[in-house]
């Protein structure tokens, strides 16, 4: 009987232990018609869940048995696999692309909707698909400008991609394309983005609780990712607008292993200029272009290497007086490796450079400006999937800056001497840890520490300066040798809590430092605005950033609400001073500037209907944005520049039928801060306004409608054409872009103020083709 007892016993003791061991599914997901790794994809049973990372790896473990593995993902149809898991599996998972098909976003509409449960809190997602139905300027696509219409963002200005986020400058705004950050993100002053669509495979944007791999700007992060290229097979793919044509090319280097991508983009405005007959016109310059180029290999199972780069140029001149050309270069290095089921690395070697030339050539004067910004990156981070309660990443960053502000090439000039301000060089360097910590089925938390060491380093002069801006000593370093090294610590800490599986509330903080400026005294963004690294004067700016919010999505996940609150306070605001000269005034450029404080608020309201016919969604934002900084404004506070109370845009799409998609959307919003002169005063006949209250007044409110159409021409398996009409602010409201004020001609002693509309309606159509 004992012996029985025993042998029961051990029997049911295996039985529980075998009950018990766990197991790991581990793969990485990929496209079947293209074979790219898909970013984002939901991965789920009944027993747990996870989603792909950046470059599509995944990792799930769970209790030994059978499972229904289903993957889902926007625009692709949903793929279940049967999965037994008495040992660990790795599996490559194929998805179909079923974007055409309107019956889709149905199938995915669980992986199309904002995560209730992760506590990852103001972050924003379009797929290129919203993209390209938005009406936008001259019928150009562009991602900056659509994610102008989301809650918390906010356009630089009439026609502009540039944005700021949740009160901060335009230069708080880290971009990055494949990890390598993107100092001008601008084509023709601002009018485009740098980035081509028909390049890009995600975008994400970071409002706020970013996460600790992520560093070196205030108020946000845009990560975009470009396509790898397809690995299946040869495609072309292009477009041709009123004032532009783009061409894709893409294909297998080796099949299924390895793939290129190359598209390429330019406008030529400049060609018609060249029809006028008038010589003040044809001798003009007027044109950008930009080129994405991809490579990609897979060494193995368990290994592959990317390699991507990014070119693009402006240029504008008027005649052979003056010219101005600026632009981006970028190149990534990327090696992927699994080490196991549980432990993914990425390591990237990044190089990122910035430069403009300004050329004039007018009477006795004969020299060109320069600047550069150039850096050299190397990340090297993990990502452990421990177990089904902790996800970690971790890793370590390290970046070389090297800045020069300015420097004048004088030849042959009358009155214009060479001019060279000194080369800045730092040395950032950070280290990072967040784990993703699923406590209950209830309460998930994500915690992390990013810990930064800038250093700056010589050769060079640095200064001190007293209250009045002037140089009171100066200190000499050579080369390499360490000015002074900031150390900063950035916790990042974000919980939801579920209430059910509808809805949740989650709640976040995060410190975030930085340590480059961009430093202007223009109203709106220009490719001469100048970087600046910190120095001696020169602070690192920080930011700490509290919010809470509250999500639901209903209607069988066809609608999402989310609304939003947060506060942010600011260190170390810098603003230039009254009458300050801010390019080429000297080494000392610390000398016009000021320091001080900040301070944001908001609410943000964002309801969106994902699925069916129509689509769309409505975003509110009601905000405020203040600094107070000595010197400026009798030391009170002050409007920053980029304060707005209201921020209201409606979008909407409806496909008609396969042949036919229409779209609109609307934005309204308070007038933009600027400062207006308190009065005037006249000398040796001429009149000068004098200035008190900085950003004290508004330009009136603005408003716009923009119409969109799309018209599949042909759609077949190996050939497809559209066309794309679209009219940008329809109803033709001459919005104020800018107001100057004069003497009235009749009665010079009354002033009157002019303003000024940049565009009325503007009509496109583009044509748009893939084989």
């Amino acid at each position: 009987m004992k012996k029985l007892t025993a042998s029961l016993a051990a029997f049911f003791l295996f039985l529980f232990s075998y009950a018990q061991e766990s197991f790991t599914i581990s793969g990485t997901i990929r496209s079947k018609a293209k074979g790219e790794t898909l970013i984002g994809v939901t991965i789920f049973t009944n027993a747990g869940a996870t989603s792909s990372n950046e470059y599509g790896f995944f990792s799930l473990t769970l209790p030994a048995g059978q499972y229904e593995l289903t993957c889902s993902a926007v625009g692709y149809t949903s793929n279940t696999t049967t999965v037994k898991l008495d040992k660990n599996r790795q599996l490559t998972i194929l998805l179909e692309d079923a974007s055409n098909s309107l019956e889709t976003v149905v199938v995915t509409a669980r992986s199309n909707s904002r995560s209730i449960s992760n506590p990852q809190m103001g972050v924003e997602k379009l797929s290129t698909s919203e993209i390209r139905n938005i009406p936008v300027l001259l019928g150009e696509r562009d991602i900056l400008k659509t994610l102008q219409l989301l809650p918390g963002v906010k356009s630089a200005g009439e026609g502009n991609s540039g944005f700021y986020v949740r009160g901060g400058a335009g230069d708080q705004n880290l971009i990055l394309l494949d990890e390598a950050p993107v100092y001008n993100a601008s084509h023709l002053l601002g009018f485009f983005s740098t980035f081509n669509s028909d390049a890009i495979k995600d975008m994400t944007l970071y409002k706020g609780g970013m996460p600790a791999q992520y560093g070196g700007r205030l108020s946000s992060v845009l990560d975009i990712k470009m396509n790898d290229g397809n690995n299946q097979d040869y495609n072309v793919s292009g477009g041709i607008g009123l004032i532009s044509t783009k061409l894709n090319v893409e294909g297998p280097i080796q099949k299924n292993k390895s793939s290129f991508l190359l598209t390429g983009r330019r406008t030529y405005a400049d060609l018609f200029l060249k029809l006028s007959n008038d010589s003040s016109i044809n001798s003009n310059t007027l044109y950008f272009y930009d080129l994405n180029a991809k490579l990609n290999y897979q060494l193995g199972k368990k290994d592959r290497l990317y390699l991507s780069g990014y070119f693009g140029k402006d240029v504008l001149g008027v005649g052979e007086t003056f010219g101005i050309d600026w632009g981006n270069t970028t190149s990534t290095l990327r090696w992927n490796h699994i080490y196991s089921n549980k432990l993914f690395s990425n390591t990237s070697l990044i190089f990122s450079d910035y430069k403009y030339k300004i050329s004039i050539r007018s009477g006795g004067d004969n020299f060109d400006i320069n600047s550069v910004i150039r850096d050299w990156n190397l990340k090297h981070e993990f990502q452990w999937y421990a177990n089904t309660s902790h996800n970690l990443r971790f890793g370590l960053n390290t970046i070389y800056h090297t800045i020069r502000p300015g420097e004048i090439n004088a030849k042959n000039s009358v009155g214009v001497n060479d001019t060279k301000l000194q080369q800045r060089y730092s040395w950032e360097n950070s280290i990072f840890l967040t784990d993703a910590w699923k406590l209950s089925d209830r309460v998930n938390i994500t915690y992390g520490l990013r810990l930064t060491a800038f250093s700056i380093l010589g050769e060079g002069d640095y200064f001190a300066i007293d209250k009045e801006g002037n140089v009171t000593d100066t200190f000499s370093y050579k080369r390499g040798e360490f000015v002074k090294t900031y150390i900063n610590p950035e916790p990042r800490l974000a919980a939801s809590y579920v209430f059910n599986k509808q809805s949740s509330i989650k709640a976040s903080y995060v410190r975030n430092v930085q340590n480059l400026h961009l430093v202007s005294n223009s109203t709106s963004s220009n490719p001469t605005d100048k970087w600046l690294a910190s120095t001696n004067i020169i602070k690192p700016e920080i930011a700490d950033q509290v919010a809470l919010g509250y999500y639901r999505n209903f209607g069988g996940h066809r609608f999402e609400l989310s609304v939003e609150t947060y506060y942010k306070q600011l260190q170390n605001q810098i603003d230039y001073r009254d009458g300050a000269d801010i390019f080429l005034n000297n080494d000392a450029i610390e000398s016009q500037l000021l320091f001080g404080k900040g301070r944001a608020y908001g609410l943000e309201w964002l309801f969106k209907k994902r699925t069916g016919k129509f689509t769309g969604w409505i975003s509110y934002t009601l905000s405020k944005t203040e600094r107070k900084i000595d010197g400026i404004n009798f030391n009170r506070w002050y409007n920053a520049r980029q304060d707005r109370t209201h921020d209201l845009a409606i979008v909407g799409s409806y496909q008609i039928n396969s042949k036919w998609n229409v779209s609109a959307n609307w934005v309204y919003y308070t007038g933009d801060a600027v400062t207006f002169p308190a009065g005037k005063y006249r000398v040796d006949d001429q009149t000068v306004f004098y200035y008190t209250d900085r950003n004290a007044y508004r330009l009136p409110a603005y408003h716009r409608l923009d119409l969109g159409a799309t018209c599949q021409l042909r759609k077949r398996k190996k050939y497809s054409a559209e066309l794309s009409f679209s009219i940008y602010n329809a109803y033709g409201r001459e919005n104020a872009y800018t107001i100057n004020f004069r003497d009235n001609k009749d009665d010079p002693s009354r002033t009157e103020a002019v303003r000024y509309a940049l565009f009325k309606f503007i009509p496109s159509v583009s044509y748009n083709f893939k084989f």
